[in-house]
């Protein structure tokens, strides 16, 4: 168990506190203050030293001092405190300061933002070194939790407050909760490897599906049954008969007219007409063609020479991507012949130096002349040797580098001959499809219309001509003809009525077919839905009895605080929540200020055995607490309000009171 606690803390204008200094020896202790003394702040300093935010968890809060509601600068805001980390120290202080800066050409400073500075055992520190330091001590939120009493049921978001009891607790498998329970035992064939959570999703998109899709079928019956043609005084089969009977009599007036227009001389033009009709439409095709087949053939040239162009664009394009690349290449070979040279004239200049110990390490006498010239003669030969390897290697180097060099330009000297080339192919075929696009606008510019080819002219007087003699010829039974015609249109006029009437009554027999398909999907849904209803009770059950579960396994793990992890909603189902309690009582409706305390406290003290880390608890408002239901190993700072103490009083308590 690792155990934090709190030696001392220093306040030095912090939120209005111009200075105070808070010992505690890692012992409890009593603060005594009025309303506004500054209770808080101490607590808030804690937090912000530590984390940047206040007892609140709030990151954006006033730590600066107020004069008259104005913000005094020029000060150095700052907390410092000394922590036992199993009983070794640890001191943290950061400072908070304006920043102020001289503008050129300004006499005066201007404020210009803010600097926070970190010490870690009284070494200045990087921001990073502090809050990594911080993060050794304890996880941020774990430490939240185990400092205030009111944390973990007033700034924890239910979801939150919920994933930590099941890490206390450990959760429970789904077949576990199926086991216990026999009414869940179709549960596992309908999950089929699925979580209770994806399911209630399917089931809920499923039955939000079938409810809408419910919805839209009245709407659709009733639609249909507005619309549906009235047909009662209407019979298929009488109309057919009728039909029948119409159709027999129009075909005898055809006949009849026929007959009457029927003549060897008419039938004979009308052939003529018919033969004249086929011409002027060859005649047509055939202008038609001559016209365009000359554009398309210059069109498709046209399209070829482009395409040509396209390809040897391209190639310019890769051939000068190559020289560019080459081009980088030259001026790095180039840099690297630059350094060797530079070396080989360094290394060139060196001059041989030998320095050696005249006497005999062994006895100390002065070494013979012969033996010093000896070992001199050597370490040139050594020197020698060493310095012309190391400048052969250089200049082979250096060759090596100069003729990649040339290798390169001469490729390049390649290149551009083939842009070149390349580039008066490219001009060529440019200048090529600009005639003939100049072809084409001449080609359809030039084409004749239809109405000046001469052989079309002739057909269409021809044809006028033997128009004209079947009208003088027909002339004679156009009375009798128009007689005829009009018995018939009056015939066909009845029979489209009629006609109109079976539309009704296919329309009416359809709307009839697709309302009865509407009411078999609506029975079909409907058996559905109470399918996905049954799915639904399944899982509440599921969720009813996994928190049954649960809460016993989580609750036991309290000694006064219980749980709630769902509540039944008015329409019969299970809504996840997190709600603490106290003999029934819920902590965020009826429950008293001293029992929140103490119900903290009780979560506090199973959390710090779960997360294996005692740390100092701050108790604000702690004279609201007449008795503590809890024996805390923590350290316990209680901070309470007191009328008559002006200035903040400090009183050292052995341990907590305790029912």
């Amino acid at each position: 168990m690792k155990q934090i606690k709190l030696s001392n803390i220093i306040l030095t204008n912090f939120k209005g506190i111009k200075s105070f200094e808070l010992h505690a020896n890692g012992q409890n202790i009593e603060v005594y203050g009025k309303n506004e003394a500054g209770k808080t702040s101490v607590f808030d300093a804690f937090i912000w030293l530590l984390f940047d935010k206040n007892s609140h968890n709030q990151k954006d809060f006033g730590i600066k001092t107020l004069v008259n509601g104005n913000v005094k600068h020029n000060l150095n805001h700052e907390v410092e405190a000394t922590f036992l980390i199993d009983g070794q120290e640890l001191s943290l202080k950061k400072v908070f300061a304006e920043k102020w800066t001289k503008k050129r050409g300004s006499v005066t400073k201007e404020f210009t933002g803010h600097t926070t500075d970190y010490f870690i055992d009284g070494v200045p520190s990087k921001k990073k070194e502090y809050t990594d330091k911080v993060a050794e001590l304890v996880n941020e939120e774990v430490f939240k939790l185990l400092t205030s009493p009111n944390y973990f049921n007033d700034q924890l978001h239910w979801k939150d407050r919920r994933k930590t009891l099941l890490e206390i607790a450990g959760d429970v498998t789904d077949q576990e909760v199926i086991s216990s329970n026999q009414s869940l035992k179709k549960l596992t064939d309908i999950l089929n490897g699925k979580s209770i959570e994806d399911l209630r999703k399917i089931i809920a998109a499923k039955r939000k599906e079938i409810n809408q899709e419910l919805e839209r079928i009245p709407v659709r019956i009733d639609e249909i049954n507005r619309n549906k043609p009235f047909t009662d005084d209407l019979s298929a089969s009488d109309i057919n008969s009728r039909m029948n009977e119409l159709n027999a009599q129009i075909d005898k007036k055809n006949n009849h007219l026929s007959e009457i227009k029927n003549g060897s001389e008419v039938n004979k033009l009308k052939l003529q007409l018919s033969d004249i009709n086929l011409k002027l439409s060859q005649v047509k095709n055939q202008h038609e063609q001559d016209n365009q087949q000359v554009i398309y053939s210059l069109q498709a040239k046209l399209q070829e020479e482009r395409s040509n162009a396209n390809i040897i664009d391209s190639k310019i394009k890769n051939n000068e991507q190559r020289k560019s690349m080459n081009d980088r290449n030259i001026e790095v070979f180039k840099k690297d012949m630059d350094g060797l040279r530079e070396k080989w004239n360094v290394k060139n200049k060196e001059e041989f130096t030998h320095e050696q110990d005249c006497n005999c390490p062994t006895c100390g006498q002065e070494l013979p002349e012969e033996q010093l010239d000896e070992a001199r003669e050597k370490a040139l030969a050594q020197f020698k040797t060493a310095k012309s390897k190391y400048l052969e290697a250089v200049k082979e180097d250096g060759l090596l580098a100069k003729q990649k060099v040339d290798a390169l330009q001469q490729e390049n000297e390649s290149i551009t001959a083939e842009i070149n080339k390349l580039a008066e192919q490219l001009e060529y075929k440019k200048s090529e499809y600009e005639k003939l696009q100049i072809k084409i606008e001449e080609a359809q510019n030039s084409a004749k219309p239809l109405g000046e080819n001469q052989e079309h002219q002739k057909l269409i007087a021809e044809k006028e001509r033997i128009n004209s003699k079947i009208n003088e010829i027909n002339s004679s039974v156009e009375s009798s003809v128009n007689q005829v015609k009009q018995e018939i249109e009056q015939l066909k006029s009845e029979q489209s009525e009629l006609q109109l009437d079976l539309s009704k009554i296919k329309q009416f027999e359809q709307s009839e077919k697709r309302i009865a398909e509407l009411e078999k999907q609506e029975q079909e849904l409907a058996a559905e839905f109470e399918k996905q209803e049954e799915q639904l009770y399944l899982t509440e059950e599921f969720i009813r009895t996994k928190v049954n579960l649960l809460e016993e396994k989580i609750n036991s793990k309290f000694k006064h605080a219980r749980f709630n992890l769902f509540k039944q909603n008015i329409n019969g189902g299970l809504e996840e929540v997190c709600e603490t309690t106290y003999k029934g009582v819920p902590y965020t409706k009826d429950l008293n200020d001293g029992a929140k305390i103490n119900v903290g406290l009780d979560i506090i003290d199973t959390l710090s055995k779960h997360y294996g880390v005692q740390a100092p608890i701050f108790i604000d408002n702690a004279e609201t607490v007449t008795n503590f239901f809890a024996n805390i190993d923590s350290q316990v700072i209680k901070l309470i309000a007191s009328k008559q103490d002006e200035n903040l009083r400090i009183e050292f308590t052995k341990e907590m009171e305790l029912v």
